[in-house]
């Protein structure tokens, strides 16, 4: 977070954009590594000079189908304790796309050139 920093304007989204990846980072180790400490989680991060990020977190796992999960804010699962990690990644970045059958998550910010130090309302 601190490199991300580096190249984009503190407006609050630095929250939005720590809580996909950590979110994203859970799902590769729990879900897609079977908490296999034997298996690495890989991070990639681009940042440019307009403030755009781009993310990507692969795992060693077999992947998953993105289509086959469950609406968390449908009335049938409110109250999961889990699955909401795919959704809050959705939620908090501008692009969010599965890669390589499912075990790699390629999350993509804009830029927030011109932004004010405001966290957005909602």
């Amino acid at each position: 977070m601190r490199f991300i920093l580096n190249f984009r304007t503190a407006d609050g989204s630095e929250i939005d954009i720590e809580t996909a990846l950590r979110e994203a980072l859970a799902n590769a180790v729990i879900h897609g590594n079977g908490d296999d400490s034997r298996k690495s989680v890989y991070v990639t991060c681009r940042c440019y000079m307009d403030g755009e990020v781009s993310i990507t977190v692969r795992d060693e796992g077999k992947g998953f189908d993105s289509s086959m999960m469950k609406d968390p804010t449908s009335l049938d699962n409110v109250l999961f304790t889990h699955g909401r990690g795919i959704y809050l990644m959705k939620t908090f970045m501008d692009e969010v796309s599965f890669e390589e059958n499912g075990s790699a998550v390629r999350m993509r910010k804009n830029s927030n050139v011109g932004a004010t130090n405001q966290r957005r309302s909602g």
